[in-house]
């Protein structure tokens, strides 16, 4: 006589199925969302904005805090945080993980992308020798390549080596070798001149300079720099986003569409 198959069997077979799908399906992480945007769409949407605010993001600015449909009206471009600098010796923070990598880029630059915002990115430079820089540069590159931004940009604002100068132009040319061709650096001004950084092997320039830090735009930097972008505060406020914002500018002296599309739609 055939014997009946136990119901309960049955369920208990059936819910380990789904449990072990539900533990292996492909995670955000693994395989990042990249959106094939439309170049023309981005270019008319980009320059119809473009007398309105740039705006650079990292993981301390919360995706879930953030109304992309409202901020991305607000603004004509993005760039975005990849690499915090922090070494393996660094405890993982709420904006980026012990390896240095910033844990909200990819939902960053998917959901700008999505809405047709050009998107750069950078990275925080703060190895504490060659190889640190080198493997910083590599982790960068690698995380932020399969976007295909606009522009690959070195935040340098502290001293974590003796020379300088050697560890940034290390983390430039390692970035160059793995492929990237735009490279441009942001520096304040004396820092710069303290630390004898040089800028000649960059094909852009940006630089911060606040004034009183009010929100608003005050005044040119007081530069000979040719630079192209302006950091003019970090307490910006635009719909979109409740707490204060980085917000830039292109350079009162360029012409401005020009150095838009140097920056934004030349990937």
């Amino acid at each position: 006589m055939r014997k009946k198959i136990n119901p309960f069997f049955i369920f208990t077979v059936l819910a380990t199925l789904v449990g072990i799908l539900i533990i292996n399906r492909p995670k955000f992480e693994d395989h990042p969302v990249k959106t094939k945007q439309n170049p023309v769409q981005v270019e008319t949407q980009a320059l119809h904005n473009i007398n309105k605010p740039i705006i650079d993001v990292s993981g301390w600015q919360r995706p879930s805090e953030i109304n992309y449909d409202t901020l991305t009206q607000n603004i004509s471009g993005a760039i975005v945080r990849v690499h915090s600098g922090a070494q393996v010796s660094v405890e993982e923070n709420d904006a980026s993980f012990k390896n240095g990598v910033d844990k909200a880029y990819k939902e960053h630059i998917t959901e700008f992308q999505k809405r047709n915002v050009p998107v750069a990115v950078y990275a925080y430079v703060a190895g504490k020798n060659v190889e640190e820089m080198e493997k910083a540069a590599e982790a960068f590159y690698n995380a932020a390549s399969p976007y295909n931004p606009s522009y690959y940009w070195l935040d340098v604002e502290d001293k974590t080596m003796s020379d300088m100068n050697q560890g940034v132009e290390a983390f430039r040319a390692k970035l160059a070798s793995l492929g990237a061709k735009n490279i441009g650096i942001y520096v304040g001004v004396y820092f710069m001149e303290e630390h004898s950084i040089s800028v000649d092997n960059y094909s852009a320039i940006w630089i911060p300079s606040y004034g009183t830090n009010s929100g608003y735009y005050e005044s040119a930097p007081k530069t000979d720099l040719d630079y192209d972008l302006h950091q003019y505060t970090s307490h910006g406020n635009l719909g979109g986003f409740e707490h204060h914002l980085d917000l830039n500018l292109i350079s009162s002296s360029k012409n401005k569409e020009e150095t838009f599309r140097k920056l934004f739609l030349n990937p």
